[in-house]
């Protein structure tokens, strides 16, 4: 059953977490920013349908990305680089090839988060406030029967950039098609409650955890100029908190741009290692864990649908977006997907009070998440856990799974009459060294 056969997607009212109707909805995004500019319809069928049979249910895409204004049949998408004239003349259109996107993405189960542009077209001066509130209204209008459509403002773009033009646009969307959600994709390592914090056109918060490590400090303070009052480096979870505590707990909330796989870290040097398909479980599961309502992998050559063998994309990417589709980092998206569903994840929250050790820093930490059915811990680096007592009531079955493969491997039956402790079955010489502890009160047989 595609999702909004349920009903209209919005935020619960009483908790942190997505409803397509009454049943919880759980958003696992992938990022194709180029797709609208990069493929053709064979290849757009190609890649939502791989995506779609791999769990993801939401696609991140720009309509108008840049300085470029024509699709991959070099098709104008407006009359002289004019956003408030769209090119509606021909027998095949820049937004025909749009519609057979957001109809595709439909036939599969996916919905479409759209970007009407990005935001350096706003910053770098290629569009006036009048015509974007004209094109934004012929978006609504063109895409408002669309069952699959959600709207992202923003683009990479500090809020306080143009505060009120992103408002605006916000209020256009969500005036003329009430029942989509609108949220806004915010600047390298911050989050979208930063600069609307209250604002009634935006229902989740998204936050963009960013592409560098914890000691690449100076990247930080290129990317910031110092204008942010805070800095979490790898540590996304602190984002889900920070909305957390400036909501109550009332608003969903969702990393939008962790680091890709496969992208240099830190971005602007070659000579940097890549980050690979652990690093882009672990900003899944921390996230989620700490109660994000979903979470949106990236990988390099996807993103920008890099597919030129005779030059490399950006960020020093050697690799096809055909080739990137198959790589285990988004492959192992979909276990995570899975084991949020079977456990009902929508009255689930983050659990760590009930660690008796150590929660961890950095890659030593212990994310723990769940709720008087069950917890799930997720493990980046071997070490033990140990839990209180009392934790869960009766008999708990124990597993470890694998969260690259998705197999799970049963470790017998416990009790919390007593704490408890969980050695991680990591060894240096696998492939991974993350494993999920899975906990689940067993149900007895009537």
């Amino acid at each position: 059953m595609k999702p909004w056969e349920n009903g209209t997607l919005h935020p619960a009212e009483d908790r942190p977490y997505l409803l397509a109707g009454d049943t919880p909805f759980f958003w696992l995004g992938d990022t194709a920013w180029l797709m609208v500019q990069k493929l053709k319809r064979p290849e757009i069928e190609q890649y939502l349908r791989n995506r779609a049979e791999k769990g993801f249910n939401v696609i991140q895409t720009s309509i108008y990305h840049w300085h470029e204004d024509t699709n991959a049949y070099g098709v104008h998408a407006f009359h002289n680089m004019d956003l408030s004239k769209p090119c509606l003349e021909g027998p095949f259109t820049y937004w025909d090839l749009l519609d057979f996107i957001v109809k595709t993405a439909e036939q599969y189960g996916i919905y479409m988060a759209l970007l009407p542009h990005w935001g350096g077209v706003y910053r770098d001066g290629q569009i006036t406030r009048e015509q974007m509130e004209a094109y934004v209204a012929f978006l609504a209008e063109r895409y408002h029967d669309a069952p699959n459509i959600i709207w992202v403002t923003g683009g990479d773009v500090r809020g306080d950039e143009g505060y009120e033009y992103w408002c605006r646009m916000g209020q256009i969307l969500k005036s003329r098609n009430p029942d989509q959600l609108v949220c806004y994709h915010p600047f390298g390592r911050t989050t979208s409650i930063d600069y609307f914090p209250q604002e009634d056109w935006l229902d989740i918060h998204m936050f963009q955890s960013g592409h560098s490590r914890y000691d690449q400090w100076e990247q930080d303070e290129i990317v910031d100029r110092g204008l942010d009052t805070y800095r979490f480096g790898e540590d996304n979870w602190r984002y889900v908190r920070r909305v957390y505590e400036m909501t109550d707990g009332r608003v969903p909330v969702l990393d939008a741009e962790p680091s890709y796989e496969n992208i240099p870290q830190g971005l602007l040097s070659a000579a940097e290692p890549l980050w690979r398909d652990e690093d882009s479980r672990r900003y899944a599961y921390w996230s989620v864990f700490a109660g994000a309502c979903g979470f949106t992998y990236g990988h390099n050559a996807i993103m920008q649908m890099a597919d030129d063998p005779l030059r490399p994309g950006s960020y020093n990417c050697w690799e096809s977006w055909k080739e990137a589709i198959h790589h285990p980092g988004g492959d192992s998206m979909v276990h995570l997907v899975r084991l949020m569903q079977e456990v009902d994840f929508s009255h689930g929250r983050e659990a760590s009070a009930l660690l008796e050790c150590e929660q961890g820093e950095r890659y030593g930490r212990i994310a723990l998440f769940g709720n008087e059915e069950y917890l799930l811990g997720y493990l980046y680096r071997a070490r033990q856990a140990t839990l209180r007592e009392g934790c869960l009531e009766g008999t708990v079955e124990v597993y470890w799974m694998n969260p690259l493969t998705g197999v799970r491997s049963y470790a017998g039956e416990t009790d919390f009459r007593e704490r408890r402790s969980f050695l991680s079955p990591a060894k240096e010489y696998m492939p991974n060294q993350d494993w999920v502890l899975i906990l689940r009160r067993k149900r007895c047989n009537t």
